[in-house]
């Protein structure tokens, strides 16, 4: 769908005396009446595009318009393709958690880490632990020396809300 700022103004849509026109080609015409260039568009097939409006006079080109847009939209779509998205993995621990419980949450953490996704660890303060956030950091200090050979830390331990929260990503490799 195309949307309003895209929307671009071609051939009747065209609502100036003169434009400057020019030939997909590249061959210029000059200024000419927007009839002109209208007659030409209309003898070579082509449609007459409105590129700079805000130009003094504006700049029109003669293109076949359908082929164009059509191009534009396949490099858009391509743009896409290369892109990476980067997913976030979230791990959920307590201030009470045993030490076994630990290295379990580690060993799926670092299994995301070597697939290059980030990992967000979260430590949940419920109650009286809101009193002692030090403790939530302490959890996140302990898991921190489990993942650093494989991670970088990418934003220390810190307190959000009832939340403490630490981020790590995964360390680049040379080989690739």
């Amino acid at each position: 769908m195309i949307k309003k700022q895209d929307r671009v103004q071609m051939n009747e849509e065209i609502r100036v005396p003169e434009v400057r026109c020019v030939v997909d080609g590249g061959e210029a015409l000059g200024v000419v009446s927007i009839k002109e260039a209208m007659d030409k568009a209309n003898e070579m097939g082509l449609d007459l595009v409105l590129i700079s409006p805000d130009a003094k006079p504006p700049v029109a080109k003669i293109m076949d318009y359908g082929k164009f847009h059509y191009q534009e939209e396949k490099k858009k779509k391509e743009a896409r393709k290369k892109q990476t998205k980067v997913e976030v993995k979230e791990i959920k621990l307590s201030v009470k958690i045993a030490e076994n419980d630990v290295s379990y949450k580690v060993k799926h953490a670092r299994e995301f880490l070597e697939e290059g996704k980030h990992v967000h660890f979260r430590v949940f303060l419920r109650g009286r632990e809101m009193a002692h956030p030090e403790a939530a950091a302490a959890v996140l200090q302990r898991v921190w020396p489990m993942v650093e050979d494989i991670g970088m830390m990418y934003k220390a331990p810190q307190m959000e809300g009832r939340y403490c929260n630490m981020m790590i990503l995964p360390k680049k490799d040379d080989k690739k």
